[in-house]
């Protein structure tokens, strides 16, 4: 279709030719066929510039066509590509999930037939026992039945003066059933099996140790000390199964489990006061090994908040021996906002800006050692001067297995800001959350957990009693300081240092 301005100019350029025919016939005296040749020239003339001119305009406007097009495919081509890679990236995503879930799901395969396993053993176990009380009832009843017949004649009855002499053996027998199972004597291989059936079954139980201000005596940590119950609920401490579980590979499993119940405990503790924490104990195998490392690491990022709470334990010879993989663990700790502490403490020579740099802020010292003068001579400094030291670093020293009054108030002239030990309160167990006695109603873990606060509250009010009472000076005053106290006369089973790991 002819557009309107292609007419117009069409009809310009016939009027301009004939226009210039005319003036030619009129003024310059053509004849009209000569004017009319000239007319038909420029009109001849002008349409052919309109073409070219239009041609060009044509050109140009193709011309930056054809480069919007070449712009657009460029643009199509780029999204094209990223949406390849981004297909790419999704595939292996979908590949790697696929591969995951069919590990996961040989594993659980594999935790399922080694379930059934286990409850046919058990059925088996249970059948035995089973035929076992069989047999005795059937021998029992078989002498029983002599003893009845012997026994018709009518007993003598007991003077009355024996009575008192009975009730204590049936207090001592009554308390001989509530004592505790005597620690658990195995070999290695018993004990490799006494670990793994614990790690197994669940039976890592905590106890929680406090640790107190100096000379205040305010609890204002606990550390969780992790304990196992073999199969015949005997308790193996930290000495007798840390080394078998490191060799074994099985001391990533308990940290993971003591380092989930210590946040529990610390979040019931925080209920009550905010200036508390728990100190939770790492084996040095634990931190150099990647893949249970890395599950720890997640489960402490996503409990960040509680890090200026939650301190890691490790032994000074962990330290001591840092690889590459143990320094890049503790600087992924340290980020998160972890603080570090170090106990089973050999000697003081120590370093105390290197310490800061890693995270560090307590050091555990047996007070024998700050007291012992004989290794004051081997150390790099005097123990007077080791808390001043360490402060300025922002490190606090913590004096631990304390057992008497007397280490106490020595402790006090070397400016020691905490104390844990006997002394204050031995390491009590956690009991776990809902555990009741036929006897007592249900309450929750975290009565368990107030208990050492309610008697540090009492503590309290016995220390600010003692504050007011006055002031015994002279001869009294060193007879009360030497006079031993009821916890350096306990046995020596009792004050041995029950310390994780």
């Amino acid at each position: 279709m002819i557009r309107i301005s292609t007419i117009f100019i069409a009809i310009c350029m016939v009027l301009i030719a004939a226009s210039l025919g005319l003036m030619l016939y009129s003024l310059a005296g053509l004849s009209v066929s000569e004017s009319a040749i000239v007319a038909l020239t420029a009109l001849t003339f002008l349409i052919l510039y309109n073409a070219v001119s239009m041609r060009l305009r044509d050109r140009t406007d193709v011309g930056s066509q054809i480069a919007d097009l070449s712009r657009g495919t460029a643009d199509l081509a780029r999204q094209v590509a990223e949406f390849g890679r981004r297909m790419s990236a999704i595939e292996t995503r979908l590949s790697a999930t696929d591969a995951n879930g069919q590990e996961r799901i040989q594993t659980v395969a594999g935790e399922i037939s080694e379930l059934g396993s286990l409850v046919k053993q058990l059925a088996s176990s249970v059948a035995a026992h089973d035929e076992v009380l069989a047999n005795a009832a059937t021998i029992v009843r078989q002498v029983a039945e002599p003893a009845a017949v012997a026994n018709e004649t009518p007993p003598v009855s007991a003077p009355a003066d024996n009575a008192p002499m009975d009730a204590p053996a049936a207090i001592a027998s009554t308390s001989a059933a509530e004592a505790p199972l005597p620690p658990a004597h195995h070999t290695n291989a018993q004990l490799l099996v006494a670990v793994r059936n614990a790690i197994e079954a669940n039976r890592i139980d905590l106890f929680l140790q406090p640790m107190v201000t100096l000379p205040q005596r305010k609890v204002r940590f606990y550390e969780a000390v992790a304990r196992l119950r073999d199969d015949k609920e005997q308790l193996l401490t930290a000495n007798d199964f840390v080394g078998t579980a490191e060799a074994a590979g099985l001391m990533g499993q308990i940290d993971h489990t003591v380092m989930l119940r210590c946040v529990q405990v610390l979040r019931r503790l925080m209920v009550r006061s905010k200036d508390v924490g728990v100190f939770c104990n790492v084996s040095g195998a634990t931190l150099s090994n990647p893949s249970v490392f890395g599950q720890c690491l997640d489960f402490l990022e996503a409990n960040r908040i509680l890090a200026p709470s939650l301190v890691l334990e490790f032994k000074q010879s962990t330290f001591r021996h840092l690889g590459p993989v143990e320094s890049e663990h503790l600087a992924a700790l340290q980020r998160l906002g972890y603080g570090f502490s170090i106990d089973n403490v050999t000697d003081l020579r120590l370093d105390p800006r290197e310490l800061a740099d890693r995270g560090v802020k307590f050091i555990k010292v047996p007070a024998a050692m700050l007291l012992d003068q004989k290794q004051l001579s081997t150390a790099d400094i005097h123990a007077a001067d080791l808390s001043d030291l360490l402060g300025r670093f922002g490190i606090d020293l913590v004096a631990e297995r304390i057992e008497g009054e007397r280490a106490v108030v020595d402790l006090l002239d070397y400016d020691v800001r905490f104390g844990q030990g006997f002394l204050f309160a031995p390491p009590r167990p956690l009991r776990p959350e809902g555990a009741t006695t036929p006897t007592e109603p249900a309450t929750s873990a975290a009565s368990t957990v107030d208990a050492p606060a309610r008697k540090e509250e009492k503590a309290d009010a016995k220390f600010d009693a003692r504050a007011e009472a006055p002031r015994v000076t002279g001869n009294a005053a060193l007879v009360s300081r030497i006079r031993p106290s009821p916890h350096a006369a306990a046995p020596l089973e009792r004050r041995a240092d029950t310390k994780g790991h």
